[in-house]
């Protein structure tokens, strides 16, 4: 190894610190920066990195795990059930340290791990006592989840990455993955195992690795192009499935950040698409299906080869999750079928909503599907960069832009953040995180272009200074009560700063968020704990429909005046 990588990484980590995360400490920064270097493949943003993390006392040492389902990352409130046969499951597990050298102990910790935490004999309630709440948590997940996808017979892998900025791996040390992959293979059958040790020169490596933005797709003939930057193409499917899948075969999720709707699973219209990728007959592929809608900032022709840059699918999300999963099981044999591809290059961003608005129309959506494109959502982008925060409407968009974490609000987190802040529902935001955006009523509910614009700023600037407030030292909870009081405490002192027992949306607009001092913040977190106990204190309290109104009702009785009556004198 170059002695040099070692200087390079250390100044490449304390730059990047710098910028993005200035507040962090060195350790907490390079959990964040190793987990965003080993899964760069799946393109996560900081809150979903962030969410991962387990570190704190009783991580049998895990610092880092992941869930991730057909290349996905798991989400708590999704339906799963519906999943294909084969569907693949992968747990990543991440040892990340500042240090210069890997130990056989930091091996070790795994191997006992994974005995207690991979083993379905044992009850999990019974491994509290050893393990913190948030490794259990993400445990109990895979494990449910496995239990549940066992009748579609999972691929199952287990990952494992030790980070530090070591030089080199010792023998010693490296004869310690043995005993780990033949412990996980011992538990799980069949079970794909992986090991990696991540040192100073890979991590210098991965970190040079940006995303690539120029893909080239190869025609069958020259495209129909009516002179504007725009082509109308047929392509062979099998050179389709090369054009959305990286070097190692994976689905190339970035290209599809555009498109309005997640992967649909097993529904009537991609087992229409199945059947006939599975079926070919007389009719080719394209006369069946209406094909995919390209969006991208250019596209160059040469020859039958298009370059396109910063391609991103807005149409043909289910067409291309069909296609990859046919051609992915499917390691040889020629099929000469072709799909048909429209490939634009908008002249501005009201034209590229446009686009997508108009592809996504042919078939019947929810309105709120085409949430991305809403006008509320350019408006809420464009008045909180007045006031320093990045709404990223386009996933990860700031954060390839190198914007500081904590400035970063997502629309997940803004659909939480409003949930809990102005609509008194903290319920909602803690137990359905991905189904916010997915149901039509609570969306319409949450972005409202009637609200002031003020909320959705006051809102997130609330959720990030009571997280802030929560993972202080002071406070010392882990990231498992953190996540299961944040939304209540977020409401708790919404409703305090605006002074009213039941604020609406517009109360919530007009709050100064600077009074949101420390006193106020920990005289409503104890409050809050104080309800919390009483439940029982779990994650299915913090989930369940008692905790919020028995907070709230609590906060209206001590904020309503209590009304005298007067006597009258006797005689």
């Amino acid at each position: 190894m170059n002695n040099n990588d070692l200087v390079l990484v250390n100044q490449l980590i304390k730059q990047r610190m710098a910028t993005i995360g200035p507040e962090l400490d060195e350790g907490s920064f390079f959990e964040i920066f190793s987990a965003e270097q080993v899964l760069k493949d799946y393109d996560l943003s900081y809150d979903e990195i962030e969410d991962g993390i387990v570190d704190m006392a009783g991580d049998g040492g895990i610092d880092s795990i992941y869930f991730f389902i057909n290349d996905s990352l798991y989400q708590e409130d999704s339906d799963y059930a519906s999943l294909k046969k084969g569907v693949r499951l992968k747990l990543v597990f991440i040892q990340s340290k500042v240090s210069q050298g890997y130990s056989e102990s930091g091996i070790e910790k795994l191997i006992s791990a994974i005995r207690d935490l991979l083993d379905l004999n044992k009850d999990i309630r019974s491994l509290s006592k050893v393990y913190n709440k948030a490794l259990l948590g993400k445990i109990r997940s895979f494990r449910e989840t496995y239990i549940e996808l066992t009748s579609k017979f999972p691929e199952l892998s287990l990952s494992f990455f030790y980070v530090t900025k070591g030089m080199q791996v010792h023998e010693n040390v490296n004869r310690k993955v043995s005993v780990l992959e033949q412990t996980a293979k011992g538990l799980f059958t069949p079970c794909a195992f992986s090991f990696g040790f991540v040192g100073a020169s890979n991590l210098l490596s991965l970190a040079r690795q940006a995303p690539s933005t120029s893909h080239q797709l190869k025609l069958i003939e020259n495209p129909i192009s009516p002179g504007q930057i725009a082509y109308v193409c047929l392509v062979n499917l099998r050179d389709y499935f090369s054009f959305i899948t990286d070097s190692s075969g994976k689905l190339k999720k970035s290209i599809f950040e555009g498109n309005v709707r997640d992967y649909q699973g097993k529904t009537e219209v991609n087992e229409h698409i199945a059947k006939t990728l599975g079926n070919p007959n007389r009719e080719d592929f394209w006369w069946l299906n209406n094909g995919v809608t390209i969006i991208c900032n250019n596209a160059t022709l040469s020859g039958k080869t298009l370059t396109i840059e910063d391609p991103e699918i807005v149409n043909g999300l289910q067409t291309s999750n069909e296609v990859y999963g046919h051609y992915s099981s499917m390691s040889s044999g020629t099929d000469s079928r072709t799909i048909l591809v429209r490939v634009i290059k908008p002249e501005d961003e009201s034209s590229r909503d446009r686009i997508i608005r108009a592809t996504n129309s042919q078939t019947s959506i929810p309105v709120a599907s085409l949430r991305a494109t809403d006008k509320i959502h350019r408006d809420i982008e464009d008045y909180l960069q007045t006031h320093g925060l990045f709404y990223d409407r386009r996933k990860n968009h700031y954060k390839n832009l190198g914007k500081p974490i904590k400035n970063i609000i997502s629309i997940p987190y803004m659909a939480q953040a409003v949930l809990a802040c102005a609509l008194l529902d903290p319920s909602n935001a803690r137990g359905r995180p991905s189904s916010l955006l997915k149901d039509d009523t609570s969306y319409m509910k949450i972005f409202n272009a009637d609200y002031p614009i003020n909320l959705y700023l006051v809102s997130a600037q609330i959720t990030r200074r009571v997280e802030s407030f929560l993972r202080s030292d002071s406070v010392k909870l882990d990231s498992s009560e953190i996540n299961n009081l944040k939304y209540y405490l977020a409401m708790l002192v919404a409703c305090k700063l605006s002074g009213i027992p039941r604020p609406k949306p517009s109360n919530i607009a007009e709050i100064k968020v600077e009074n949101a001092s420390e006193d106020l913040l920990a005289t409503c977190l104890s409050t809050v704990k104080e309800v919390y106990r009483s439940l029982g204190s779990t994650d299915l309290v913090a989930k369940g429909k008692d905790f919020g109104p028995k907070l709230l009702e609590k906060h209206v009785s001590e904020t309503t005046p209590v009304l005298k009556t007067k006597t009258k004198k006797k005689p």
